[in-house]
């Protein structure tokens, strides 16, 4: 099965930035839509950013418009997510998701492959 791999998390202060990347572990499948979620203790997992049709079209949560941008490189399963003026709202586990169904979506139960999540910590 194919593996997505995040990278890219860790401690900054309320202001920074930092950039998340996520790669498939193979090339034998292809991501019509990838897309970033985030979960805190005791939350569900929710969408933070979707792309479809090779960057064709981005959806993002009204939490983080203007701050965070998700790119994909076009034909190729590779997912970044550049996170700029990071809030302490912001801390949580972020996790990579890909599904080769044609979506906007930002609804956990609309993919199918996840990564392990790679944890993005915010001080304020």
């Amino acid at each position: 099965q194919v593996q997505l791999v995040e990278s890219g998390g860790g401690s900054v202060q309320a202001g920074g930035s930092l950039r998340l990347s996520c790669a498939a572990s193979t090339y034998t499948a292809t991501f019509y839509s990838m897309a970033w979620f985030r979960q805190t203790p005791g939350k569900e997992r929710e969408g933070v950013a979707s792309i479809y049709q090779n960057g064709g079209i981005t959806s993002y949560a009204d939490s983080v418009k203007g701050r965070f941008t998700i790119s994909k490189v076009k034909t190729k399963d590779t997912v970044y997510l550049q996170m700029n003026s990071l809030k302490f709202e912001d801390t949580a586990m972020y996790y990579c998701a890909g599904t080769t169904n044609r979506t906007w979506s930002l609804s956990p139960t609309s993919y199918y492959y996840w990564g392990q999540g790679t944890q993005v910590t915010v001080s304020s």
